[in-house]
């Protein structure tokens, strides 16, 4: 499984990257596969240098802020309005409730059929997987000042070299502050992408909202994951920092996830 950070920047787009959006690929022995998890503000340009649009399998929404979804819009106007039409059917795409009225809202068109014809919307069902080619996709809540909030845990299995089966974990948090939830979905992940938005001794009356580096590395010790990532770094927050912090509470390897780069999983 092959991770592309195409947006990594927390709350809104910043100078080097947009908001957040990550690009996975796998190949289940007779295709590539391509999904994407969260679409937010800037990602749709970006995106298009890792792939043509018409190739993305399904999206995967962990929640409804405007840094995770809202080129959802952008998105709608290139199908249905691609010269010579859309080369591939509705996309697939999971997430909360509300994210169908939400997409039609922001782009002042009528509830019905809003976006329905460009997009095929399921919603959520908390821990209840989804399969998409090679990909296992299953959502946990989380703890995020919305109606629904959720980490991702994706699980591919795909053949080596040699022809034999391997699986991969990875665990995306979206946006949470610390949680039984997150721990769960994070256990024993080959790679954990997680949210560090703030800093210890600066964020400490803001709750249940965003995690440190330090708490996402508890989070990941916790869980037993193998790599840490961190991501969903705002202008205002400290890429040394939060990575500073993690490096004392957790075991494993700890990286800051930068646009543009390409990790294995």
């Amino acid at each position: 499984m092959k991770l592309t950070i195409v947006g990594c920047t927390g709350s809104f787009p910043g100078p080097g990257s947009p908001a957040s959006c990550y690009l996975l690929t796998a190949n289940d022995g007779e295709r590539t596969w391509k999904i994407v998890m969260d679409l937010g503000s800037g990602a749709l340009g970006a995106i298009q240098r890792y792939t043509d649009l018409e190739d993305i399998d399904a999206i995967f929404l962990t929640h409804l802020h405007p840094d995770h979804c809202m080129d959802l819009c952008g998105l709608h106007v290139a199908v249905r309005w691609k010269p010579g039409g859309w080369g591939r059917g509705r996309i697939p795409v999971w997430g909360p409730a509300a994210t169908a009225d939400r997409m039609a809202t922001a782009y002042g068109l009528e509830l019905d059929p809003g976006m329905h014809e460009e997009f095929d919307f399921t919603n959520w069902t908390e821990r209840e997987s989804v399969t998409v080619g090679p990909f296992t996709v299953t959502p946990f809540a989380v703890n995020h000042p919305v109606e629904e909030a959720y980490a991702l845990r994706v699980e591919v299995t795909e053949p080596d070299k040699q022809g034999n089966s391997v699986s991969r974990i990875l665990t995306y948090s979206g946006d949470t502050d610390s949680c039984a939830g997150l721990e769960e979905a994070a256990k024993d992940a080959d790679l954990f992408l997680c949210e560090a938005a703030f800093e210890e001794g600066r964020d400490d009356d803001i709750k249940d909202v965003h995690l440190t580096g330090k708490r996402a590395g508890e989070a990941a010790e916790s869980a037993g994951a193998r790599r840490l990532l961190l991501t969903h770094i705002p202008v205002w927050t400290s890429p040394t920092t939060v990575m500073a912090e993690a490096r004392p509470v957790f075991g494993g390897d700890v990286a800051v996830a930068v646009a543009g780069v390409h990790y294995t999983v």
